[in-house]
């Protein structure tokens, strides 16, 4: 990895593909019970070991999250001029985190990310393009580390959300937004708020985090992935809208489609985090192909 020195020009934006009309059954992948501790995936009231680290957490993001410090995030981010390394080289980096917000795992972020690209590679393998996303899906957060700022938690991980409207009550620990300045803003306190209906997601400002940072980065960077991948990636994190079909109203017709692929590929994201190794050296090559087909030897972060 090496630290860019001069500010770089943003790239245009990423060439679309078309997807199959169809999507392919993906009924074999089998659905766990628990998860790695043993409990429902994503029971935020379950008396696990880490559950008043989540709840610590999500306290912080929802005072925290609001429309000045999200413009002031992607502003800075979005000028690239971080780091300058290859997409498999931030694989490794992410070697040394954990994210405090997953009640569902505690293990290094590259397991997971190959746990959840291999997953998808068994049910779907002539789709590759998906196989890739699932790699790289949460590679945004490197913002964790010292050379990308270091931020804290809360401002890189978690369930993500809109800012510039009313909080939604199907957001986890919505209690916590009573403290969030935006919560009394009239301007932003409404259903709509900033926006108008069917206005699309693209022109929604999302709570800032490694979705949006890492959208942002393969967007900049002229990856060839599918719309759909771009989807997938800033919004992996957006719960309220796949699980709880909250936000809705905010969404236009490619949204929609869209969405259909975001929907299969959490099923692997959520419930293929296990204690099963992966055995790296041995799909290293498949997925350095893939990398080399969708995106540049060298992306500017």
């Amino acid at each position: 990895m090496t630290i860019a020195k001069e500010k770089p020009q943003l790239a245009s934006g990423a060439e679309e593909k078309k997807l199959p009309v169809e999507l392919v059954s993906n009924a074999g992948f089998h659905v766990p019970d628990n998860n790695a501790f043993a409990i429902l995936f994503r029971d935020y009231e379950a008396n696990s070991e880490r559950k008043d680290a989540v709840e610590e957490f999500y306290w912080k993001q929802h005072i925290n999250q609001t429309v000045e410090f999200v413009k002031k995030m992607r502003e800075e981010y979005g000028k690239l001029n971080k780091a300058e390394m290859s997409v498999w080289e931030c694989c490794e980096l992410l070697n040394e985190f954990v994210d405090e917000s997953d009640p569902d795992l505690d293990e290094p972020q590259i397991e997971h990310l190959l746990q959840t690209a291999e997953a998808i590679r068994k049910d779907y393998p002539n789709e590759d393009w998906l196989h890739l996303t699932g790699l790289i899906h949460d590679l945004g957060k490197v913002l964790l580390h010292p050379s990308f700022g270091q931020l804290p938690q809360w401002a890189v991980v978690g369930d993500t959300f809109p800012v510039g409207c009313a909080f939604d009550k199907s957001n986890v620990h919505h209690k916590f937004f009573q403290e969030n300045p935006d919560n009394d803003n009239p301007k932003y306190n409404t259903k709509h708020g900033i926006y108008s209906e069917g206005c699309g997601l693209d022109n929604v400002l999302m709570s800032w985090g490694h979705d949006d940072y890492m959208y942002m980065v393969a967007k900049e960077n002229k990856t060839t992935l599918p719309s759909a991948a771009l989807f997938i990636i800033r919004y992996h994190s957006f719960y309220p809208l796949h699980r709880e079909e909250a936000y809705k109203h905010l969404m236009n017709e490619e949204d929609e489609e869209n969405l259909k692929w975001l929907r299969i590929f959490n099923k692997y994201d959520l419930y293929s985090k296990s204690k099963v190794r992966i055995d790296v050296e041995k799909v290293k090559p498949y997925y350095l192909s893939l990398i080399q087909k969708y995106f540049p030897a060298n992306l500017r972060w």
